[in-house]
This record gives structure tokens, C-alpha cells and sequence, in this order.
């Protein structure tokens, strides 16, 4: 009978291995010496915990069992999950993690209201109360989750018998401990000889069966697969056998057992290590020592060796890594950027101090007096007084709420931008103007992208990620098939840009509301709604500049024009040269009308006092020759003078650059006609080089001979009839309306359009007419040019008689001549004639161009 009375002692063991730096620490249960013979106490109440430097086992670490002495492994008494302490030894700071074990399962054992958490209690369960055992030592094994327990039985009992009836007893009741309710406590005889270590190998369920021989100098057999199964399947479920490969040349001789279930390895390995197979069974003429060992995988560069195999799944998944890292982290710091942007926080003209030194340096100085500011400020004032209406008209649409564009159209040099910013905007808060021209002449997609960022303010941005990303791109579908997406279109970094701005401006537009206003309660869109005059303003400037060369940019900034006015973030207005705005506007807002101002040349009285002013403004300013307090005289004021100014306006017109050109050359000291006669010549020059001599077809629309009957017509007179042009041979030959359309973006002529449709042509500044007319004046040049046209003429008219002959030729091949294609061939011929004619005509007018040109340089 076992017996239940008694105290039993439970304490830690501990000994330094000599000639080793680490401490083994291990605990164990030893019964008290006052316990009866023939019983063995397992109250687990009654144990006590206490720490001790005893020695446990010999220095080999082995177990030693005496006559009528058993071991037996006891699995599932200890959770494998603290083994994540044990590994802690790796750590500096952790130098004793099984000391925190210890004081763990003290608690444990200390809380008398949970004893089902005890792991020596519920070891204590496993042993039935009519078997004659005692058990004299318990280790535990914090690593394996289990425990040896060292037992002395009668010695007319076998071990085989006592394992046997403690299996039976766990069938029938086997205590299942609080960290794993669904798997029982389970035992088994060690036959082997265990080894005691604690060294950092945790269990694995893939054990590497070593086959040594039992004394040096013997051999040991290689167990086959058979033998192997026969010995280790008790333990539990084998899913592989893996004998050592047939060239393996490493020693000693092994086999690698894969178990499906963890425990069931670390039954085989602390009941089987050491076990000698004899010869009878299979194991040598000397017999074979199993040595077992846990084998970890081999994992070597696995993540690496993952990552290269599965390129597929890795490389967007980087890519949705870096996207969120750029949103949580770039994002952000690009809108402050804008935002600081937009209200000129780090604007240098915008700095207190800045502002301080300019007056002190302006007032100290005479240099540095910035006149020729303040005569452009007085010359321009002349034409903001005519210009008074469409200024209030801009700032009365900014007050009110229309989800729609506000569009300012004129020719270059007419004062748009000056117009909007300097006196519409001016003194307005949160206004971003964004300049189309460096974005449009950017080349690639990198310079692109950053002239769009540079101009909103968006940083930091890295153009020359896309680049990169397209080498990704290229090289991943050379490897793998298939693109990654990593590298983004220029019109997915546009919206990107364009979407932060956004953000930016309503930040911005709801800067000035407070919890407390009277409108506290609306949403956000209803109060942007209720309140236009908050909303930033976003002046485009060169809207559709080069835009035959490409529209991307241009449809990207007016989608997102639109999306800003439809969702009351923003005004824009829209400052461009082309008069078929419309037509690319409409594409954002096909439902709306814009609001628009067209800007045209001064009138003569209104360009007249823009010189004026211009003088007058700068009557005091020390001119060379003469001493630096000596005056200019007020020319402007002679009446001679004024006469003069009239006819040199009369030829200029009213464009604001010539006007202010023609004031800068009469302040050096010209007079009006001199300068006059230079802005002409300096045209003219322009007109020669730009649409004639230096043509070239790839990147022009027209040809130097369509340029040179515009140049020539509009010599003479103000305005061509647009439809009398396109039925001129010259442009009736291959479309003539893309050609005016080129041309008018060239700026040669400037299309007017009445009712919706085309209606005349005029010189693309008024100035061009005076040097058409001198470009005419030239006989030699207007006589090579002339012949190149007649030689055209004479090519398409050519064309026309060549096309009737052969279709006289087939008309001529039918039998009889029949009578009704004789109206036919009748037209034909009357073609023919006239063709003849006009060639003819175009050969005498040629001879004397030639003539003109033989004779005179």
C-alpha cells in the first residue's frame, strides 16, 4: 500500500560544472528521511521549496539507478511555452531565468486556492495508491515540459509490469493539467541512460538518432527503417523515417525521425537516449548506442531564400509598405510645405526684417531705390484706371459662390497677370499661383514631376524614384513575367501632387473658423459654401502653352480646377493666350458656363498715358552725361513731342510690352519714331527667323510658304476674311484650318471670332502689320519667296492636270465613247485648260523673280 503521511521536501539544486561558465541549475524532489519504509509520500501540500547548491547527479549528468531501481519520464506536467524564459540566457541582462522559473512554480505550489495549477501535483495524480512503489527523487524538466521520477519498486517487480500498470491506470484516469485540458499526462520506462544538460537546444519534433558504438574502437550498425519504427513508434505517431543519405560521408552513421506531435518526440528522446541495442535485436555484433538529439531545421537565409523564391508576393508587398510609410510619414510634411507655400511663411519679401533693411537701404542709398518699379507701378496705373471694371468684376465673382471658372483671356504682353495678382488679388490672403509653362517644357516625366512640385511647394519629392521604379519595373518583367507597379504614371505623380494641394487649401479655408461662431453647426461643405470669401484663390497662369505638343498636364490641372470649385475648396482662375480654351475646359466642366474676361490691346489714349506716365515718373533720375543732380527735362510735356508719340502709338497699337519697350528706348534718349523704327526692325527680324527661314516640318505645322501669303496679305491691309484664306490654293491643299490654328499659337496672326465661329484674321500683335509691310518692302527677299510659292503652285496645279490625264486615259480606253461620260471628258479638258493656264501664267511671273534675283543682292 502507498501511504500519504508524512512531509515531503522539495528543493532547487543547483552545481557549477567544472571548467564550464555557465550554472546548471535544476529542480528536484527528494522525499524527507523520515518517510516509512514501503511508502511513499506524495502529499503535494505538505512540500516546501527551498534552494540548495547540491549536487543532483554525477558530474556526467547522467542518472544512475541502483538494484530494484526504475526510472520513469512523466510528459505533460510543465508548459512548453516558458521555454521562451529559458532562451533568455542569450541576453546580457538575463543571467538566470531558471531562478524565475523557480520562484514561479513556488507561487504556484504557495496558492493553496488553485492546486490544480501544481505541477508536482499533478505529477503526484499519476501514480495509483495500490501499486507497491516508492518513488525516492523526482527531477523535473523545465525544457521538456516533463519530469524523471526515480522510483525503488519489490524485486519480484519488473518495470515493465509498473509501466504497463501506470498506462492502464492513465487510461482510465489520466489528470490533464490547466495548461492543456485536452491531452493528458502521459508515462513511460526510460530504457536508455538520460543525460541531464542545459545547454540551449529546445525540443523539436524532428530527432536525429546517432548510431554509436558501445566502446571506442567497436563499429555500430546502421538501423534500418524497420528496426527504427519498431523502436520509437510507441512514443507516438512517426510521420517520416529519413535514413542518412547514401554519399554522406559524415560520422557517425544517423537517421532523422519527424514525430507529429512534439511530445511524443520528447517521450522518444529522454526515454531512448542511451539505450544499447543488442545484437539479437538488430543492433551488431557489439551492439549499437542510440544517441538522440533534437534537430532543428536547417534555416540558414530562410527569410532570405523566401523572399528571392516568392517575387510575386514580395515585391507588392514592399510596395504597399513603402506607399503607407510615404502616406503616414511624407504626406503630412508635403502639406505643411504647400500650406506654407501658399501663405508665404518662408518668403523672404514676406520677413519683417527683410522689409526693415530694404527701407533703410532705399532711403540710404540712391542705387538702390528700385525706380523702374515704381514707373512700371505709374505707367500701369493708366491702364488698371481703364481696366477698373474688369477688376471689379473679378473681385465680385470671388465673392460670390459659383462652382465655375473664372477665365482671363488675352494675347501675351496685354497684362493678364499683372491685372489678377497686382490689383484683382491684391492685398488678399492664401493665393497660389501656378505657372503651366516650366511644367510644359519639362522634358521626361522626372523634370516634370519635380517643376509641378516646385511649383505648389510640395516637398520633399523624389522625380527620380520614378525612374528608378521603372528599372524595377523592366527588370521584374524580364524575371518574373509581370510587372510590379512600382513605377507610377505621370499622371498618377500629377494627381498625387495635385490631391496634397488640396488637402493644403482646405486646411486653409478653415483656418479662420472657431467652435464659437454663429455657423458652428454646418459641415464642413456648408460652410464653405455659406462663406466664398474664406476659400483660397489658384491663379493658372499659360494655361494651354504648347499644348499641341501634349495635353496631359493640362487635362490633369483642369480636373482638379474643377474638383476645387465643385467642392467650394477654392476659386481658380485661369490665365491664358488661346482663345480655344473653351474646348479643353469644357472637358472638366461640361455643364457649366465660365466666366469670362477678355483682354485686348489699349486704346491709343489709354497707351499714350502709359508712355507718359512711364516718362514722367522718372523726370528726376540722373540720366549719363550729365551730373547726377541734374533733372531730366519733362519731354512729355512739348506739344512736338506729343505729336510725334501720337503717330509712333498709331503704329504700335496698344499692346503693354511693346508700349513699355517704347518707353525704355525713349528714356535712353531716342526719340519716339527712332524707337519706333527699331521695335519694327527687331520684329521683323523675329517674323523672318521664327515663320520662315527657320522652318523645319517635324515640329512645325505649317510651311515657310503658308507664312509668307499671310505676311503678304496682311501687308496691306488690317484683317483677312479666315474663309477666304482656307480656298487659297496654299492652305486648300492639305487642311488649312491646323495650319491658321499653329500659326495663331505661334503667335504670326490672332484669329477673331464672332458668333461662336471664326471670323477674320489680323497680324498676332499689332506692331506685325508695320513689319509685314517692311519684309514686302525687301524685293529680294520678296522675290525668293514669291518664286517658292509660284513653285508650289506650280506642283499642285501639276498635280491636278497629271490626275485629269489619267482619267481622260481611262475614260479613253472605254468602246464607243459612250454619251454619257462626254459631259465627263468635256470637264476634264475645261480643267486641263485652266490648269495649263494658271501654270503658264505662273512661269512668265516666276522668269521675272528670277530675274529680280540675279540682278540684286
Amino acid at each position: 500500500m502507498l501511504g500519504r503521511s508524512g512531509a515531503t521536501g522539495f528543493f532547487a539544486a543547483s552545481r557549477r560544472v567544472r571548467g564550464s561558465h555557465s550554472l546548471r541549475t535544476v529542480l528536484c524532489y527528494t522525499p524527507p528521511k523520515s518517510y516509512m519504509p514501503g511508502y511513499s509520500v506524495l502529499s503535494a501540500r505538505a512540500w516546501r521549496y527551498k534552494s540548495t547548491t547540491t549536487a543532483y547527479a554525477p558530474k556526467s549528468g547522467h542518472i544512475e539507478e541502483g538494484p530494484n531501481e526504475s526510472l520513469l519520464f512523466i510528459d505533460n506536467i510543465f508548459p512548453l511555452k516558458l521555454n521562451f524564459i529559458l532562451g533568455l540566457t542569450r541576453l546580457p541582462f538575463f543571467t538566470d531565468p531558471e531562478k524565475i522559473l523557480q520562484n514561479l512554480l513556488k507561487q504556484l505550489h504557495d496558492d493553496k486556492r488553485i492546486p490544480g495549477a501544481d505541477p508536482l501535483n499533478i505529477a503526484q495524480k499519476a501514480f495509483p495508491d495500490t501499486l507497491p512503489i516508492q518513488i525516492k527523487k523526482i527531477l523535473p524538466r523545465l525544457r521538456e515540459g516533463g519530469a524523471y521520477a526515480k522510483l525503488s519498486h519489490d524485486p519480484n517487480l519488473s518495470p515493465p509490469d509498473i509501466e504497463a500498470a501506470l498506462q492502464e491506470h492513465l487510461e482510465k484516469r489520466s489528470p490533464k493539467p490547466w495548461f492543456n485540458p485536452f491531452r493528458g499526462i502521459s508515462t513511460h520506462l526510460v530504457r536508455g541512460r538520460p543525460w541531464l544538460e542545459d545547454l540551449q537546444r529546445f525540443p523539436n519534433k524532428r530527432l536525429k538518432v546517432e548510431f554509436l558504438p558501445p566502446s571506442p574502437g567497436a563499429e555500430a550498425a546502421e538501423l534500418p527503417e524497420e528496426t527504427l519504427y519498431t523502436l520509437f513508434r510507441t512514443y507516438g505517431k512517426l510521420g517520416d523515417i529519413t535514413p542518412q543519405p547514401a554519399g554522406s560521408k559524415d560520422l557517425p552513421k544517423y537517421a532523422i525521425l519527424n514525430y507529429g506531435n512534439v511530445r511524443d518526440a520528447i517521450m522518444a528522446k529522454n526515454c531512448m537516449h542511451g539505450f544499447t541495442l543488442p545484437d539479437s535485436e538488430g543492433g551488431g555484433k557489439n551492439g549499437t548506442v542510440l544517441k538522440l538529439v533534437y534537430e532543428q531545421r536547417a534555416r540558414a537565409h530562410l527569410v532570405r531564400d523566401w523572399i528571392v523564391n516568392h517575387p510575386r508576393i514580395v515585391i507588392p508587398i514592399i510596395g504597399a509598405i513603402l506607399a503607407s510609410l510615404a502616406v503616414a510619414v511624407f504626406d503630412p510634411i508635403r502639406t505643411f510645405f504647400i500650406k506654407c507655400h501658399v501663405t508665404q511663411t518662408f518668403h523672404l519679401s514676406e520677413n519683417i526684417v527683410y522689409k526693415w533693411f530694404r527701407s533703410q537701404l532705399t532711403q540710404a542709398n540712391e542705387i538702390l531705390t528700385f525706380k523702374r518699379h515704381r514707373s512700371e507701378d505709374a505707367g500701369l496705373s493708366a491702364v488698371w484706371d481703364d481696366r477698373r471694371g474688369d477688376i471689379q468684376q473679378i473681385q465680385t465673382w470671388l465673392m460670390e459662390t459659383a462652382d465655375t471658372f473664372i477665365v482671363v483671356q488675352g494675347p501675351r504682353g496685354s497684362g493678364k497677370k499683372e491685372l489678377v495678382l497686382e490689383e484683382a488679388l491684391k492685398g488678399r490672403r492664401n493665393t497660389l499661383l501656378i505657372d503651366c509653362k516650366p511644367i510644359q517644357e519639362a522634358r521626361g516625366d522626372s523634370r516634370t514631376i519635380f517643376a509641378a512640385a516646385r511649383e505648389v511647394g510640395y516637398r520633399p519629392v523624389f522625380s527620380w524614384m520614378n525612374t528608378f521604379s521603372s528599372f524595377i519595373d523592366l527588370a521584374a518583367q524580364g524575371t518574373i513575367g509581370t510587372k510590379t507597379g512600382f513605377s507610377e504614371t505621370l499622371d498618377t505623380q500629377l494627381a498625387k501632387i495635385l490631391q496634397n494641394t488640396s488637402n493644403a487649401l482646405k486646411e486653409l479655408a478653415l483656418e479662420g473658423r472657431k467652435k464659437d461662431d454663429k455657423d458652428s453647426e454646418l459641415g464642413v461643405d456648408e460652410y464653405l459654401d455659406a462663406h466664398p470669401e474664406r476659400r483660397p484663390v489658384v491663379v493658372i497662369n499659360n494655361f494651354l502653352h504648347k499644348s499641341q505638343e501634349s495635353s496631359v498636364v493640362y487635362d490633369k490641372i483642369s480636373e482638379w480646377a474643377a474638383s476645387l470649385t465643385t467642392a467650394n475648396i477654392a476659386h481658380v482662375i485661369f490665365l491664358t493666350n488661346d482663345v480655344s480654351f473653351s474646348k479643353s475646359l469644357s472637358k472638366a466642366l461640361p455643364d457649366r458656363v465660365f466666366r469670362q474676361i477678355s483682354l485686348g490691346d489699349c486704346s491709343p489714349e489709354v497707351a499714350k498715358r502709359f508712355v507718359i506716365n512711364h516718362l514722367n515718373a522718372d523726370a528726376d533720375e540722373p540720366i549719363g552725361g550729365k551730373t547726377a543732380r541734374e533733372k531730366k527735362p519733362l519731354a512729355s510735356q512739348s506739344q512736338e513731342y506729343l505729336d510725334e508719340l501720337d503717330g509712333c502709338i498709331d503704329i504700335l497699337g496698344g499692346r503693354l510690352t511693346d508700349l513699355e519697350f517704347l518707353a525704355r528706348r525713349i528714356k535712353t534718349g531716342e526719340t519716339p519714331k527712332k524707337a519706333v523704327h527699331q521695335i519694327i526692325d527687331q520684329s521683323a527680324s523675329e517674323i523672318l527667323k521664327m515663320y520662315i527661314l527657320d522652318v523645319d516640318q517635324a515640329t512645325r505645322k505649317w510651311t515657310r510658304e503658308q507664312a509668307w501669303v499671310l505676311i503678304k496679305s496682311l501687308a496691306t491691309t488690317s484683317s483677312l476674311r479666315y474663309n477666304e484664306i482656307l480656298l487659297t490654293d496654299t492652305f486648300k491643299s492639305d487642311g488649312g484650318e491646323p495650319t491658321l490654328r499653329a500659326l495663331e499659337q505661334a503667335e504670326l496672326i490672332t484669329i477673331t471670332s464672332v458668333n461662336g465661329r471664326p471670323h477674320s484674321i489680323r497680324p498676332g500683335k499689332p506692331v506685325y502689320q508695320a513689319a509685314f509691310k517692311q519684309l514686302t518692302e525687301d524685293d529680294v527677299l520678296k522675290a525668293r519667296l514669291d518664286l517658292m510659292v509660284f513653285s508650289q503652285l506650280i506642283a499642285i496645279e501639276t498635280k491636278g492636270i497629271e490626275k485629269a490625264e489619267s482619267e481622260l486615259s481611262l475614260l479613253g480606253g472605254l468602246p464607243g465613247q459612250p454619251a454619257e461620260v462626254r459631259a465627263r471628258v468635256k470637264w476634264l479638258l475645261q480643267k486641263m485648260q485652266k490648269g495649263q493656264a494658271a501654270v503658264e501664267g505662273y512661269e512668265r511671273e516666276s522668269a521675272v523673280l528670277k530675274k529680280i534675283l540675279q540682278k540684286e543682292f
